[in-house]
């Protein structure tokens, strides 16, 4: 009679939730690592959005004061007598049409950051569905 010995080809317990546990410790690293690769892109749009906004309101705040010098001299010219000599263009024309200018370009930059700000969300989206995601699928697949 030959005694057959069977082998265990099947891992045990032990070694089944030691496998799950370090899957799911290399599975957080990678979301966090995942986070943070989206965290950094988020960030660059942020800055580059910033600066828009930044330079946006700093022309415009030029261009405002331009502006309001350009109304202290249409308030002198309006009061000139008329019989003094003229340049062909007013000093205020010149301060509103460098004012205007200057304010104009700093609306279009105001509206580009705003745009550009708006257009996406600095949250990881993409690292929280993912998340939901595994946690979904742990919790039904009990």
């Amino acid at each position: 009679m030959a005694t057959e010995v069977q082998t265990n080809s099947e891992p045990g317990i032990a070694s089944l939730l030691k496998g799950i546990v370090n899957d799911f410790r290399d599975l957080i690293k990678q979301q966090f690592q995942f986070a943070r690769t989206e965290l950094k892109a988020d960030l660059k749009k942020t800055g580059e959005a910033s600066l828009l906004l930044a330079i946006g309101v700093g022309a415009a705040f030029l261009g405002t004061v331009v502006l309001v010098l350009m109304l202290v001299h249409l308030l002198h010219w309006l009061t000139l007598p008329a019989d003094v000599e003229l340049a062909g263009l007013p000093l205020w024309a010149c301060y509103g049409i460098v004012g205007g200018l200057i304010t104009a370009t700093g609306v279009v930059l105001l509206l580009t950051g705003k745009a550009k700000l708006n257009s996406f969300n600095p949250l990881p989206d993409q690292t929280l569905q993912s998340i939901k995601e595994n946690i979904e699928w742990t919790t039904n697949s009990k």
